[in-house]
């Protein structure tokens, strides 16, 4: 039995909570949602943003609607910096950098990445290697697109392991999509907020090689010098 959103950081005014990997974050053909279990054990919240149902990791959820406002326009304003952890067992074309382009409607509801960049997914990425062919990915979206990620990383040559849509070869012999909602920085009515959730040790994401380079490299990502856009 799965047990109950936990709160990772607990606000006046927000929380920011812990998805698992797998759960759907609105209510889907009778099944509760993430968001709706929510709100049977707080009340009156108010969602911000949302994951898709493979990613694990950090959300952002209101307690009133004045801070759902506020925090609604950090994010237009991209002042609330988003992390993402990634692995995959596909070389990169490049170990670090942007991925920019605008994004179109592909096959089997899938999006693909596209060399015009009228209205373009941004992202930076690091890249590690983890040993037997597998990269540790830590991405930074500016943007805030559908599947932004997920078709950012199949861009470059490198689907995440596990990915159902973007790698779906590799589903059959995964225990899950392994992209994660790592880490978040902003600044909310003056206070500095810094938040990381590590991911659950579960198949890749509990091998000695990437805890070891996720604690020597990428434990305050905020704090890193981000490639430069070219």
């Amino acid at each position: 039995m799965k047990s109950d959103p936990e709160i990772v950081f607990d606000h006046e005014d927000f929380m920011v909570v812990h998805k698992r990997a797998g759960d759907n974050f609105h209510s889907d053909d009778g099944e509760l949602g993430f968001f709706h279990k929510l709100k049977q054990q707080h009340g009156e919240i108010y969602p911000v943003h949302r994951l898709d149902k493979v990613t694990s990791g950090l959300l952002i959820v209101a307690k009133n609607i004045e801070s759902c406002r506020e925090i609604n326009e950090l994010f237009k304003s991209k002042k609330i910096e988003k992390y993402y952890l990634a692995i995959s067992d596909r070389k990169p074309k490049k170990k670090q950098g942007w991925i920019i382009g605008d994004m179109e409607r592909s096959r089997r509801a899938t999006w693909k990445l596209c060399e015009s960049r009228k209205n373009p997914a941004v992202t930076q990425f690091f890249s590690k290697s983890i040993g037997t062919g597998q990269r540790i990915f830590l991405l930074k979206p500016q943007t805030g697109k559908t599947h932004q990620l997920r078709v950012a990383m199949k861009a470059i040559g490198s689907p995440i392991s596990g990915d159902p849509l973007y790698c779906p070869k590799s589903q059959e012999v995964e225990e899950r999509c392994y992209l994660h909602a790592y880490a978040m920085n902003f600044n909310f009515r003056g206070e500095d907020i810094h938040i990381i959730k590590k991911p659950s040790l579960v198949g890749r994401f509990s091998s000695k090689v990437f805890l070891e380079v996720l604690e020597e490299s990428y434990l305050k990502p905020w704090e890193l010098v981000w490639p430069k856009r070219k």
